[in-house]
């Protein structure tokens, strides 16, 4: 289809406009819609792509981007067409829908992304709506092998959740998104496990007395056979995610694989990013001064985050930012005291603006940048004043996003 590119960014800020998306606006009501119904409508109209192709369904707190794409690599290594449906994005809209085959991987044509959106009814539809619908049907026009999709948010009323894969994941449970999928771990784990499917083989990533009750009872009701990852003899090893939580990953990605009878392939998943074109987790920026950016943003990844950091012995320079909704209280006491903060707000209605932020962070060194281009600009400054630092870049995803295009366009 013609077009140009200012139609099509225009298209895109319109998508943006007309259906709030919770990456900028949270969980508005316009934004954040649960259930099913709006998703099965749309699914119809578009001839029911999700039950065009195989499927593998992946939920979690944290990690389920890492293991999404994991298994995403180790199945084109296999020699499958990998269709792989993740969110957010962090530069581009594209990266949400990816094709991974055997020989490398590309993300959904702006044509295709054009026709989709100026030929399909969108209304009363939201933007999380509209991007999964668009996934589904790319997906089966161009008959992919199988699909890993990636739960948006908890599982039970998630979009994605149409879906009857063969394969259901969830990786971890943490407190975050509290308002919408519940206070308690239990009651998250019993969101997440909403994608547990009569049949379909369930595999969590961890096991622990406050969750796993949770999921061996609704696994029961179901019902669907239940696993968890530990209890699978999996060989680690260093792959290019090099967060602190990867070992793990790795792990429920390996038993994931045994449970589908693919035999992993080693190097496939040890170039996991390069092999998916995933960013931001634990990513190095630049090697002198050492820049790591990683996109955890709530306590129990900060907390590994953090601890990692500390582990360095590195003086440690932090462009931090976060948003409005997010647990600060919780992740205060994470955050290093011997860092020097540079504090942003990304672009964005949702960001907690850095001076707000730089009062509640009383008692900490801390520098108020402003924007984010501001705050990389004075921390690398310091990094390169200060013999042998290390500057770390998070607190959100909206940060990471920028730091990664200012550190892509140099």
């Amino acid at each position: 289809m013609d077009y140009t590119t200012e139609q099509y960014n225009h298209l895109l800020e319109e998508l943006y406009n007309r259906h709030p998306s919770v990456q900028n606006t949270g969980f508005t009501a316009g934004a954040y819609k649960p259930g099913l119904a709006g998703m099965e409508r749309f699914d119809a109209a578009l001839g029911h792509p999700s039950r065009q192709f195989r499927a593998i369904h992946v939920a979690g707190t944290n990690g389920k981007g890492s293991v999404s794409s994991m298994l995403a690599a180790a199945l084109s290594a296999a020699g499958l067409r990998v269709g792989l449906y993740t969110s957010p994005h962090l530069v581009d809209f594209r990266e949400r829908i990816k094709l991974v085959e055997p020989d490398g991987w590309s993300m959904i044509p702006r044509e295709e992304v054009f026709r989709f959106l100026t030929e399909n009814d969108l209304a009363d539809l939201s933007f999380f709506e509209i991007t999964t619908g668009l996934a589904f049907w790319w997906f089966a026009a161009q008959q992919v092998d199988v699909a890993v999709i990636e739960v948006g948010l908890g599982g039970r009323l998630d979009s994605t959740n149409i879906l009857t894969p063969e394969l259901a994941v969830v990786t971890s449970i943490g407190l975050d998104h509290c308002a919408l999928l519940g206070s308690t771990r239990g009651a998250i784990a019993a969101e997440k496990a909403g994608i547990f499917k009569p049949g379909v083989p369930a595999l969590c990533g961890q096991r622990d007395d406050e969750t796993a009750p949770v999921f061996e009872a609704r696994a029961s009701v179901v019902p669907c056979p239940l696993f968890f990852a530990e209890d699978f003899d999996v060989e680690l090893f260093d792959t290019d995610l090099a967060g602190p939580c990867q070992a793990a990953n790795l792990r429920t990605a390996l038993a994931a694989l045994e449970l589908l009878g693919i035999e992993p392939d080693r190097e496939a998943l040890a170039h996991t990013a390069a092999r998916t074109g995933l960013r931001g987790r634990w990513e190095r920026l630049c090697a002198d001064p050492e820049v790591i950016c990683d996109i955890g943003h709530n306590p129990p990844a900060l907390e590994i985050n953090f601890r990692r950091l500390r582990e360095s012995g590195s003086p440690l320079l932090i462009v931090f930012g976060i948003m409005a909704d997010k647990d600060l209280d919780g992740i205060k006491p994470l955050m290093p005291r011997d860092a020097h903060y540079f504090l942003v707000a990304p672009k964005g209605n949702r960001a907690l603006p850095a001076d707000a932020l730089a009062a509640r962070l009383e008692g900490f060194r801390r520098t108020v940048c402003g924007d984010v281009e501001a705050g990389v600009r004075q921390a690398l400054e310091a990094a390169r004043r200060t013999p042998g630092s290390l500057l770390y870049i998070g607190g959100s995803n909206f940060v990471v996003a920028e730091a990664i295009g200012l550190f892509d366009s140099d």
